[in-house]
Parts: structure tokens; C-alpha cells; sequence
């Protein structure tokens, strides 16, 4: 069955032949993060495929995995093509690093996961948060729900771990 929701004005919707984004989605909207483990490579995957890059084998079990990790890049939005984004600049996107599977299947890999950077609450951070945040911060994850079946996984500050003394940042913030 498709997914249909609103997300800060823009309308969202997951069609019904793609099994494996309903799936990943289903479970962040029961507050659950899980990913696609193969089943021959014993590796997980980002975003949800039909194969695993490394193997090719369909064969996949879903499986829990926690939502901490660090930044790895990221992009301050300045200019929102969306109108309802545009009261919210500047607002961060992030690439994440999970501690989970860091350096597999070689050294130089890790799972990375895309998200906003949000409040602990879900909304999309205020512009001191945005200016706490460069490459390395320690953040977690937080599921903001959208509609029944529906949420998306952001990234917030994680206060409960410790930070980097220096977190590169981009320029001084154009």
C-alpha cells in the first residue's frame, strides 16, 4: 500500500512497488531504525536496495541499529528551494557516520546516513545549534513522524557524548 504524508509543507509518498523504502520507513515510523543486513556479506546497507552492492545476493533480513554517529560532511542551506523551508534557514543537512559497521568492508568505508539537523523534539535546529555543528560532532538520531507508516530519520546534537575539542566547520558561515 503507498505511503502519502506532509513534511514542513512538502508532500511526500513512497509508491507501493517499492517494498524496500516502505519497509525502512514502516519501521522509523514505529520508532525503530533498522537496516537491511545481507544475508551472504553479513554487511548492512544504506539506503534500502533490492541487492547488496558487495555480493549482489536479494537475500536480506531487517535488523536494529543504533542511531549515533558522527558528522561526516554536511550542508548549510542558506537558499530554500521548498517555500515552507524558507522560514527555517539557514538549517543543516548531514551526512552521518554510524558507529555501527565504521570501517567495513574496508577501512575506509562506513554506513552514512542522511538527515536534517533537528531539535531532541524534531524540529529543524535553531541558528545556534546550526553553528555548534561541523565535521566530527557527535550526534543521535531522532525520527520525526510524518504520516501512519511514515517518519524520517534526522540528527540531533548528542549531548550525552563527549564532543570534539575542534569540529572542522566550513568558512566562517557565509
Amino acid at each position: 500500500m503507498a505511503v502519502t504524508g506532509e513534511h514542513l509543507g512538502t508532500p511526500l509518498a513512497i509508491d507501493d512497488v517499492d517494498k524496500e523504502n516502505l519497509a525502512y520507513f514502516a519501521y522509523c515510523a514505529a520508532g525503530d531504525f533498522r537496516l537491511q543486513r545481507g544475508r551472504r556479506s553479513g554487511l548492512l546497507r544504506y539506503p534500502p536496495t533490492t541487492a547488496c552492492p558487495w555480493t549482489r545476493d536479494r537475500e536480506y533480513d531487517w535488523v536494529p541499529v543504533e542511531g549515533r554517529g558522527a558528522v561526516y560532511t554536511y550542508t548549510e542551506v542558506h537558499h530554500a528551494i521548498q517555500p515552507a523551508f524558507r522560514a527555517k534557514t539557514p538549517y543543516l543537512v548531514l551526512f552521518v557516520d554510524l558507529d555501527t559497521q565504521r570501517g567495513e568492508p574496508t577501512e575506509h568505508e562506513s554506513l552514512r546516513i542522511v538527515g536534517n539537523l533537528v531539535t531532541a523534539a524534531g524540529e529543524l535546529a535553531p541558528p545556534e545549534d546550526v553553528h555548534r555543528v561541523g565535521i566530527g560532532t557527535r550526534v543521535r538520531m531522532v525520527i520525526t513522524p510524518v504520516a501512519d507508516g511514515l517518519a524520517i530519520p534526522n540528527w540531533t546534537i548528542d549531548t550525552d557524548a563527549a564532543q570534539p575539542r575542534l569540529c572542522i566547520q566550513f568558512s566562517e558561515r557565509l
